[in-house]
C-alpha cells in the first residue's frame, strides 16, 4: 500500500510541475524550404540534433518497396567529407549516440552529443542531406544488412507477419497495404539510378524539419543552421495523391499461417481515421480502457477470471492517412478462437449501450496525462515530439495541449466512437495460425 501511495504522490508531483512547464521553442523556415525548431533548456548539458523527412513507404514505387527503409540505413554510409564506415566512430568518439527509423509515412535521423559537439551534429546532418555518397558498394552492403533484419524481426520472428496480413487485407488500394521493410526482390532488381533518384527527390529541405534541442544558445545555434544547412538547394516541390480506400461495408474472414508460432492468435482489424482526427484520439482511449495493464477490461476478463487466454490486448496502429485498430488474442488451452472473438464483442458492445463507470474514465485520463509527461520527459522525447507534430499533425503547439483534447473526450463520446467504428460488418477477423508441412 505504500508503494502504491508513493506511486500516485510522485505522478501528481510529475503531472503538477509539467502543469507549470511550457515547452518554449523558436521556429522558421530557411529560403530553400527547410523547417527549423529550436528549444532551449539548460537543465543537461547535452543537446539533440534531429532531422525528420516527409517519406515513408507510402511514397514509394510499388514495385519498388523497401526504398525508405533502405535509405535509413545508406545514409550512414558516409559522405563526401564522412569517409564510408566513419559516421558512427565520430559520433562515439565525440561522447555521442545517434539513430534512426522509418515509418510509413516519415523517416527520422537524430544524433544525442554533449552541448559543447553542437555543430559537429549540425555539420553531419547537413552532410547527410547535402553529400551523401550513394554508390553500388554502399547499396550491396546494405542490402545484406536490411535482409538479415528481415530475417530477425519478421521472417523468423514470432507473428512477425501478423500487421502484413492484416494491412494486406485492411488497404485496397492505398499503399499502406505494403510494409514498411518491404519485398527483398524490389531491393535486389533496383538499379544505382533508381537509388540515387530516390535521394534526390524525397531528401531535400523542402521536404523536412530540423530540430535542435537542449543545452545551446538560440541566437548562436540559428547562425550555424543558416551556415550548414543555408546552402543546400531547395529540391522540387513533392506532390502526393494516394488513392482513397471504399469503405468497409461487409466482415471478412482470412487466414495466415507462420511457422515460428505453436500458439494460434485470434485478430479483429477496423479501418478508422487518421491520426489527426478526433476520433483517433478517443480509440486510443477506448485502447487504455478495454487492456492497457491487469486491470483493464479484456484481460480482467478473459486472462485472470475466466482464464480463455494467455495475452489479450487492444491498440490503435493510426497513421498518417488512415489507422486501423487491432483487437487480438492468444488462446489459452483448448480455447476456441470464435469464443474469444464473441468475448471481445461482448465489452464492445457493452461500451455502444452503455456509459463507461467514472472510476474507470478517471484511471484512463491517468494513464494518458502520465504517457504524455514522459514523452516529453527528456531532451530526446522532446526534439522527437517537436518534429512529429510539425511534419505529421501540422500542428506543432500539440507538444504543449494535445494533453487538453483527452481532457475534452467524453464518456459519450466514448460510447459513440465505439459506434461508429467497432462493428462486425466493419471489420477484418484474422486467424493467425502455426504452418505445418
Amino acid at each position: 500500500m505504500y508503494k502504491i501511495i508513493s506511486s500516485f504522490i510522485l505522478l501528481l508531483i510529475t503531472l503538477s510541475a509539467f502543469g507549470q512547464t511550457k515547452i518554449e521553442y523558436l521556429e522558421y523556415d530557411l529560403k530553400n524550404g527547410m523547417h527549423v525548431i529550436l528549444h532551449e533548456d539548460h537543465s543537461a548539458p547535452v543537446v539533440t540534433t534531429a532531422v525528420m523527412y516527409h517519406v515513408g513507404a507510402k511514397d514509394e514505387n510499388p514495385e519498388r518497396t523497401g526504398f525508405a527503409h533502405f535509405f535509413e540505413h545508406l545514409l550512414f554510409e558516409g559522405t563526401e567529407n564522412i569517409p564510408r564506415g566513419e559516421w558512427f566512430t565520430i559520433v562515439t568518439s565525440n561522447g555521442g549516440s545517434n539513430n534512426a527509423n522509418t515509418t510509413d509515412d516519415r523517416t527520422y535521423y537524430y544524433e544525442v552529443f554533449p552541448s559543447n559537439s553542437v555543430e559537429l551534429g549540425l555539420w553531419m546532418e547537413s552532410e547527410r542531406l547535402m553529400h551523401p555518397i550513394i554508390n553500388q558498394i554502399g547499396v550491396d552492403t546494405q542490402n545484406e544488412v536490411v535482409k538479415e533484419e528481415k530475417r530477425l524481426r519478421v521472417d523468423n520472428s514470432p507473428y512477425g507477419k501478423f500487421l502484413e496480413n492484416i494491412k494486406l487485407h485492411m488497404f485496397k488500394k492505398h499503399p499502406y497495404k505494403g510494409t514498411t521493410i518491404g519485398k527483398m526482390a524490389h531491393l535486389d532488381a533496383a538499379t544505382l539510378e533508381e537509388f540515387q533518384s530516390f535521394n534526390k527527390k524525397y531528401y531535400i529541405p523542402n521536404n523536412a524539419v530540423l530540430v535542435v534541442a537542449g543545452d545551446i544558445d538560440v541566437s548562436e545555434v540559428k547562425k550555424m543552421v543558416e551556415d550548414y544547412f543555408g546552402p543546400i538547394p531547395r529540391g522540387e516541390d513533392i506532390i502526393r495523391s494516394f488513392p482513397k480506400e471504399d469503405p468497409i461495408t461487409k466482415p471478412m474472414r482470412e487466414k495466415a499461417y507462420d511457422a515460428n508460432i505453436q500458439i494460434p492468435a485470434i485478430l479483429a482489424a477496423y479501418r478508422t481515421p487518421s491520426f489527426k482526427d478526433r476520433d483517433a484520439y478517443v480509440l486510443g482511449m477506448i485502447s487504455t480502457y478495454l487492456s492497457d495493464g491487469k486491470t483493464s477490461k479484456l484481460y480482467k476478463k478473459m486472462v485472470d477470471d475466466k482464464k480463455m487466454a494467455l495475452q489479450v490486448g487492444a491498440f490503435d496502429f493510426s497513421q498518417e492517412d488512415y489507422g486501423t485498430y487491432i483487437i487480438y488474442g492468444l488462446p489459452q488451452g483448448e480455447t476456441d478462437l470464435d469464443d474469444m472473438i464473441s468475448e471481445i464483442d461482448e465489452e464492445i458492445i457493452k461500451m455502444q449501450n452503455e456509459l463507461i463507470s467514472e472510476r474507470d474514465f478517471q484511471k484512463i485520463q491517468n494513464k494518458l496525462e502520465n504517457s504524455f509527461v514522459n514523452a516529453n520527459a527528456s531532451i530526446e522525447g522532446v526534439a522527437n515530439s517537436l518534429a512529429r507534430y510539425y511534419m505529421l499533425y501540422g500542428d506543432i503547439s500539440l507538444i504543449n495541449n494535445e494533453i487538453d483534447i483527452y481532457r475534452s473526450i467524453t464518456r459519450e463520446e466514448i460510447q459513440q466512437v465505439a459506434k461508429k467504428y467497432l462493428n462486425p460488418n466493419q471489420r477484418l477477423i484474422l486467424e493467425y495460425l502455426p504452418e505445418t508441412e
